[in-house]
């Protein structure tokens, strides 16, 4: 197995870094912390420019039909630049969910809308102990109710893919962030440039995208935590740098 870059891969990291780089994202972190949605219309758009948030969407769709391994590299450039805005959930976690999820023309809709960046989107998926209920609702539409923990960038989304089931199978369900009876409340971590936060669902009208099974469901945790590994990697390779460089000036006892 060839596990060295390509051209076009390499060509990929520099770009990014570059970008970052020239926005300055690492002196602007603690600002973008304080932001709900941890980045803003100018480094959205940069981002959205590079045709990295459609770097998973098929090319039918506007994007570029990559793999996890292109999704890797764009995630270790931007924890190396302490990014903490909603990439990962938008670019990496959705398009792998609703790709699993099959669905009919409105997974068409969100994938075009997240590879042109007016959609940044969050799945919830089903935790242990915990679960959403769906209903019939009215017009072919669904009530959801139910508590999801630990959603990342819920706060962000203009767009939550809600899970409604089990471990065993679930449907995939489009829920508007703005819609009534959404409520987010942010939590706390140990990482801030991660915002995992609680979605309580109250009788939210919600539409079906497609149906995932078991299989499905664990495939997208394997993503993310294939995903969140890179961003980690990217971060403590730049740990690196900064030790490395500070060792080779610092002085002790006047040495």
């Amino acid at each position: 197995m060839n596990l060295e870059r390509s051209e076009e891969q390499l060509a990929l990291s520099r770009t990014l870094r570059r970008f970052l780089d020239d926005k300055d994202v690492v002196g602007r972190s603690r600002a973008l912390l304080e932001d709900p949605v941890g980045t803003d219309e100018d480094l959205w758009q940069g981002l959205v420019a590079l045709g990295t948030t459609g770097l998973f969407v098929s090319e039918e769709h506007g994007g570029a039909g990559a793999t996890m391994v292109e999704a890797a590299i764009v995630l270790e450039e931007l924890g190396r630049a302490l990014y903490p805005g909603p990439w990962m959930s938008t670019a990496v976690v959705a398009p792998r969910a609703l790709q699993r999820a099959g669905g009919d023309g409105e997974v068409s809709k969100l994938l075009r809308g997240i590879a042109e960046g007016t959609v940044i989107a969050t799945v919830c998926l089903p935790a242990p102990g915990v679960s959403v209920t769906s209903r019939a609702g009215v017009g072919g539409e669904a009530l959801l109710s139910g508590e999801v923990a630990l959603v990342a960038d819920a706060s962000a989304a203009s767009v939550l893919l809600v899970a409604a089931g089990g471990a065993d199978g679930a449907v995939l369900y489009e829920v508007a962030g703005s819609s009534p009876g959404v409520a987010v409340t942010p939590g706390r971590s140990v990482d801030p440039t991660t915002r995992w936060s609680s979605v309580e669902l109250d009788r939210v009208t919600a539409r079906r995208v497609g149906a995932l099974s078991g299989d499905a469901l664990r495939a997208i945790v394997d993503d993310v935590l294939v995903a969140r590994a890179a961003d980690a990697l990217g971060a403590a390779g730049r740990a690196l740098e900064l030790a490395v460089d500070h060792a080779k000036v610092r002085e002790q006892f006047g040495q």
